[in-house]
């Protein structure tokens, strides 16, 4: 599990901690995903002159294909049209370059972000921003809540190469390890999750009784040899698809009264892997303990 901060004014010399990550936001208040992947969607403005593009790889789980704006990449499911026109009411002028993550994608290049025009775009037409007086999330804020996506992903990332690279390393003249795609899931309670809203019944001194505000399941690519075109997974040849878990929760408030978020980042309990992965992150700090204890005393 992950916490992270984030200055919401400025992305530059962060530094994550596999163990202890938050995020916190300086202005505005903004306590959801920036990524805004709720389905209730509200009718909005046709934009037209999108632009074709491999953009963020978020996909809200279960959308329909509602016009050539939405349409998805059917190599990645991803957008495969993220606009970035101005909105005629819109009164700023946002920016839309494009940030490049840290995340390779299946072909050997870097994921891109989506730049503050995208969006903003992307949450008027989820209904996240009225589009006549831009009332919920104010414009000027656009730009801060994509310097902290931005971070987040990073950072969630570091949390999947953690995993990867403490029980799957690779040679360091090796394949990388990719993102395939990943999928927005706000409305699906993940298995954890559930059991941690039980357990906060009967414990609730140590466990939180609310949800997630967030979930998402990365697909990664991990190098593996055995896995060639005669395999299950052929459409990747040399990699094996492993599902990532990533519910992200509202933490406690810091002392200036600024929000921080945490995130549980976890490999599925798809396959047998996965579950040996799950129980040596669990026990291995206890027998650590448990065996360094033991060295002390025999000193």
């Amino acid at each position: 599990m992950g916490w992270f901060w984030a200055d919401a004014t400025s992305t530059t010399n962060k530094k994550l901690n596999n163990n202890a990550t938050a995020a916190s936001i300086a202005d505005n208040n903004i306590s959801s995903c920036p990524v805004m992947h709720a389905s209730n969607t509200t009718t909005t403005p046709t934009i037209n002159n999108v632009n074709r593009v491999e953009g963020c790889p978020v996909l809200a789980h279960g959308s329909s294909v509602m016009d050539s704006s939405s349409a998805l990449n059917p190599l990645n499911n991803i957008p495969a049209y993220l606009p970035d026109e101005k909105l005629p009411n819109q009164k700023l002028d946002l920016p839309k370059d494009r940030t490049l993550s840290s995340i390779p994608k299946n072909d050997g290049s870097l994921w891109e972000y989506p730049s503050p025009q995208q969006m903003y775009n992307a949450m008027v037409r989820k209904g996240k921003i009225d589009p006549i007086t831009g009332e919920e999330i104010p414009e000027d804020a656009v730009e801060s809540m994509v310097d902290i996506h931005n971070f987040l992903n990073e950072g969630c990332w570091k949390e999947v190469l953690h995993w990867e690279n403490t029980y799957h390393p690779q040679p360091s003249d090796g394949k990388p390890i990719k993102l395939l795609k990943f999928t927005g899931r706000p409305n699906d309670l993940s298995p954890m999750a559930r059991w941690q809203l039980f357990l906060s019944k009967l414990f609730p001194n140590s466990y939180s009784p609310f949800p997630p505000f967030d979930r998402h399941d990365w697909t990664v690519l991990r190098p593996d040899p055995t896995i060639n075109a005669e395999s299950a997974s052929s459409d990747v040849p040399g990699y094996k698809k492993v599902r990532y878990v990533i519910d992200f929760y509202d933490g406690p408030d810091e002392e200036d009264g600024n929000p921080t978020f945490y995130v549980n980042c976890r490999p599925a309990l798809d396959d047998f892997e996965s579950c040996k992965d799950r129980f040596l992150e669990l026990t291995q700090p206890v027998l650590n303990k448990f065996f360094d204890n033991n060295s002390s005393d025999k000193k």
